[in-house]
């Protein structure tokens, strides 16, 4: 199984996540937004697996101090990906794809019922 996760390094849900997949003896690919940036069209396609509204963090410290221009730029579908892209701190933590699909943020036992 291919399993690739995107995210932060220092984000404590993806620390979890990676010890997580780690503890499962699971090989993964980590692609840190940080270092490699985000890719819109990637964006675009979480979006459309997924829904805006699971792949956008809007608890965060980021998206609060987004402007309110930039927050309704990131209720769009159309304008989102680029915007998270330019602020990958906005998109939810961390995103998995997998051979079965996308996983968005980490619930033990919804990621065992994928990957297990």
């Amino acid at each position: 199984m291919t399993i690739h996760i995107y995210g932060i390094p220092n984000c404590d849900t993806v620390k979890k996540a990676r010890t997580w997949l780690e503890s499962q003896g699971l090989d993964y690919n980590f692609h840190d937004y940080k270092k490699e940036g985000a890719d819109p069209n990637r964006i675009t396609s979480w979006i459309d697996a997924a829904g805006l509204d699971l792949v956008v963090n809007r608890k965060g410290t980021t998206f609060r101090t987004l402007s309110d221009t930039d927050k309704v730029k990131a209720a769009d579908t159309v304008t989102a990906p680029a915007l998270l892209a330019a602020n990958p701190s906005v998109i939810k933590r961390p995103i998995v794809e997998h051979d079965g699909g996308l996983l968005v943020g980490f619930k033990p036992e919804e990621w065992a019922a994928a990957l297990g």
